[in-house]
């Protein structure tokens, strides 16, 4: 891909708002990044919309020995998704599995602390959830996203996400009611590749950002 899309994910929320615009100024709509790099993105689409912000964790499970291979997923309330064609190609056993899940369970309420400072996680009953993530490749973190915000009975469910490649859009429309790739670059390489600075969200980055969503 010559052309790099964003200068950075402030400036993909800025893009990705503008293709949100039917659901600015609704009170049901609630925006919810996947940390870290998500958050920058949807803290943008959060303001654009004037709904408030808030953090809906998701954590790789990574194949054991090849941590950056992906297995599956965790979300927030423990909802587990598998990659099956990896873990059949790989022979990975139940009990690897759920050492994996048990580990990156314990980081994601860590992490849950961390950002939420005690607050309580928003009640998304009835309301639309806007899931925010700073791009997808195979789209399995945004899965497991999706499967563990249904459990909390929403009325809507919105993907939102300045890039992707467009089977991984289309394989994730069948899940929600809808899904908004800004842009969908031909040949799909990295998420990182739309972006000039991809710098990692830090922890203290993510808070700062909840803060100042929660006093505008």
């Amino acid at each position: 891909m010559a052309d790099r899309l964003f200068q950075d994910r402030r400036d993909a929320g800025r893009v990705l708002a503008g293709r949100l615009d039917r659901y600015r100024d609704r009170p049901d709509v609630v925006v919810l990044g996947l940390p870290r790099g998500g958050v920058p993105v949807a803290y943008e689409v959060a303001a654009a919309l004037r709904a408030p912000l808030d953090v809906f964790l998701v954590r790789k499970l990574g194949v054991p020995g090849q941590e950056e291979l992906a297995m599956g997923a965790i979300a927030s309330g423990g909802v587990v998704v598998l990659n099956d064609d990896v873990v059949r190609a790989l022979d990975i056993g139940s009990a690897a599995v759920h050492r994996v899940a048990v580990d990156e369970g314990r980081e994601l309420a860590r992490r849950e602390q961390t950002y939420r400072q005690g607050r309580a996680a928003p009640d998304l009953a009835r309301r639309t959830a806007v899931l925010v993530d700073d791009g997808l490749a195979t789209g399995a973190s945004m899965r497991a996203a999706v499967l563990a915000v249904r459990e909390h009975a929403p009325a809507t469910v919105v993907i939102a996400v300045p890039a992707a490649p467009a089977s991984t859009c289309r394989e994730l429309a069948a899940l929600v009611d809808e899904v908004v790739c800004a842009t969908t670059p031909e040949p799909f390489f990295t998420v990182s590749a739309a972006y000039w600075d991809f710098t990692q969200t830090t922890d203290e980055e993510v808070q700062e950002l909840l803060r100042a969503a929660a006093v505008r």
